[in-house]
């Protein structure tokens, strides 16, 4: 794919996702060159990004080859092929290619509410900008689908690129999360869930789980909430609700299913049930019934 880079308008119906793209790049910088090309093609804040820049929106920067380095926060990283530099809005930093080595990048800038909810709720931190995920196909597969989309700029293309924009960061969320968290951590929340799933019908018994698994209570909950960003009786819960609507499609009532699945108060569950799927079990019962019926006609 040939180099380009584009600095993007958007409109007031772009924004309504909560996310646009802002910018987006594919550069290959050879050894010895002026960092960043192509200078005069970008506006004046981005220029500095040699020398030291804070931007106002979003930037993943995505290193294919070559090598390098990445200030920010007082640390100084060794950037090299799929090191992923993430960039939050306010935060000074700069990076720039080994002259001698140069480097090849992909990049992609972008802003909104969505994308600041994100970070605000700590899917990604300040205080982790940089990541060494190697070369992955499905990140280069949304860029490039990200560039394609911004090089014909076809109606709605904002939507696609913005689209791609959030495949990559949970790309890079779910990548660096299975990185860091060792394979014995899966072994245990997997005999977990399997030991949730064959009382369902029961009630959680964390001290006795934990005990089988060899833990205490709140080791198993840190495992457990860190691999699966739910605690284990956030996990037991909604297991309960998938299997009330099971029932549901049965030819139970409300109240029976509630009591199958250990609820004495049927109210409770009811409520229980539409804060986690949207409808009441009653409601659930209807929806199943209408769409049988029109299935047998």
């Amino acid at each position: 794919m040939d180099s380009f880079l584009h600095y993007l308008p958007y409109s007031e119906e772009d924004e309504k996702l909560g996310i646009v793209c802002s910018t987006a790049g594919n550069v290959e910088v050879p050894p010895n060159t002026s960092y960043p090309p192509y200078k005069d093609e970008h506006p004046a804040v981005f220029r500095t990004v040699a020398q030291g820049r804070i931007l106002s929106e979003f930037h993943i920067i995505y290193i294919i080859e070559g090598q390098g380095t990445f200030e920010t926060q007082g640390k100084t990283y060794a950037v090299n092929p799929g090191s992923v530099l993430f960039l939050p809005p306010g935060i000074w930093h700069r990076y720039r290619p080994v002259p001698d080595i140069g480097w090849h990048e992909y990049w992609v800038g972008f802003k909104g509410s969505f994308v600041q909810n994100l970070f605000g709720e700590g899917v990604f931190s300040a205080d982790k900008l940089f990541f060494e995920l190697g070369l992955n196909n499905r990140m280069i597969e949304n860029f490039q689908l990200i560039f394609e989309e911004i090089k014909t700029q076809q109606p709605l293309y904002q939507f696609r690129v913005c689209s791609e924009i959030i495949s990559l960061i949970a790309e890079i969320h779910t990548q660096e999360r299975r990185r860091e968290q060792p394979n014995h951590y899966q072994k245990i929340v997997d005999t977990a869930k399997n030991l949730m799933r064959a009382n369902v019908f029961g009630g959680i018994n964390l001290p006795s789980i934990a005990k089988q698994i060899g833990l205490s209570v709140s080791h198993l909950n840190e495992i457990f909430k860190t691999y699966t960003s739910m605690t284990p009786y956030q996990y037991f819960i909604q297991l309960k609700i998938n299997k009330a609507g099971s029932l549901l499609e049965n030819d139970i009532s409300v109240k029976e299913a509630a009591y199958k699945l250990g609820f004495n108060d049927q109210f409770y569950f009811s409520r229980l049930f539409k804060s986690k799927t949207g409808v009441t079990p009653s409601e659930w019962k209807a929806m199943i019934r209408s769409s049988g019926s029109r299935l047998s006609r």
